[in-house]
């Protein structure tokens, strides 16, 4: 199949729990997702992703984009100056991207990992 479709990417259920992601000593955000294998292309990840609020480091190391359909935050890579984020933004990536996710309000984002 050449096409590949998530209908209602704001509102399709996420039926895989991946666990948490967070700082020692904080409250750890939940992680929930669907990931979607493109036959043929299966080094390419990609799919929904939906966090709860918290704060954790970013631990992908190829490059990625994101369209953020819901939630707000800010990340601060390594060494540089903090972005904000709200529903509607999207964020690239380049591989070996490091820093700290502040989501302040639920996030639920769309990613292309490459």
């Amino acid at each position: 199949m050449k096409v590949q479709q998530i209908r209602q990417a704001v509102h399709c259920e996420l039926p895989e729990d991946w666990g948490t992601a967070g700082l020692p000593g904080t409250e750890p955000s939940r992680v929930t997702g669907r990931q979607v294998v493109i036959p043929g292309l299966e080094a390419v990840d990609t799919g929904v992703f939906e966090c709860s609020a918290g704060t954790y480091r970013r631990v992908v190391k190829e490059a990625e984009v994101m369209h953020f359909i819901a939630g707000s935050g800010s990340f601060t890579p390594d060494g540089e100056e903090t972005v904000h984020f709200a529903s509607g933004d999207t964020l690239f990536f380049e591989a070996n991207t490091q820093g700290l996710w502040e989501v302040r309000e639920a996030m639920r984002k769309i990613y292309v990992i490459f």
